[in-house]
């Protein structure tokens, strides 16, 4: 009986890590993780480079570069997602390089998914991205996702609402935590 329990166990287990992936693991992979820093809180995104390695060499190359920090959530839609990304604010900015689209049939657009923002094209997508704050399946197959929130969402969720937001949130500081990592050790 208690082999029984175990077994049922085990594969509650595997079933819900399949459907949530990232979910309940710790972020290891450091250099496939990004700390965003946010008024509320560290949110930890993991990397999906094995759905959209060329989307998140140059997420990365930007977040070297300390592109985002201070980057406005641009545009807040309640029930849907928030969006970010631009360093002009408005929506139409970028950092001046499109990726080709890596769409995969292995993800879906869950809570805390991150999807790269692009506009009609689907080979026009830059530096802005946005997180899901449901579920948005029906984005899938249309959009490249390059990660997930896998700590922190209740802070994502505090973000204010808004086409654009009245006063807009911002990221405090964004880095890829091998990054961050390094300097703590440096300053210890």
């Amino acid at each position: 009986m208690r082999r029984l329990f175990l077994l049922i166990g085990s594969f509650v287990f595997i079933v819900s890590a399949s459907m949530n992936p990232g979910a309940g693991q710790a972020a290891e992979d450091l250099e496939n993780t990004l700390y965003l820093d946010l008024e509320y809180g560290r949110v930890v995104i993991q990397l999906r480079p094995d759905f959209a390695p060329n989307h998140v060499k140059r997420v990365k190359e930007l977040v070297r570069k300390g592109f985002y920090d201070g980057h406005k959530f641009h545009r807040v839609i309640a029930g849907f997602m928030a969006q970010t990304g631009d360093p002009t604010g408005t929506g139409r900015g970028g950092s001046g390089k499109n990726l080709k689209a890596e769409f995969s049939d292995a993800a879906s657009f869950n809570r805390g998914t991150i999807g790269a923002a692009r506009s009609s094209s689907p080979d026009s997508a830059d530096s802005q991205w946005f997180i899901c704050l449901v579920d948005c399946s029906h984005l899938n197959g249309q959009y490249t996702i390059w990660g997930q929130v896998i700590e922190g969402m209740e802070h994502v969720d505090k973000i204010r609402r808004g086409e654009p937001p009245s006063r807009p949130d911002k990221i405090v500081k964004l880095q890829v935590a091998a990054d961050a990592q390094k300097m703590k050790k440096k300053k210890e």
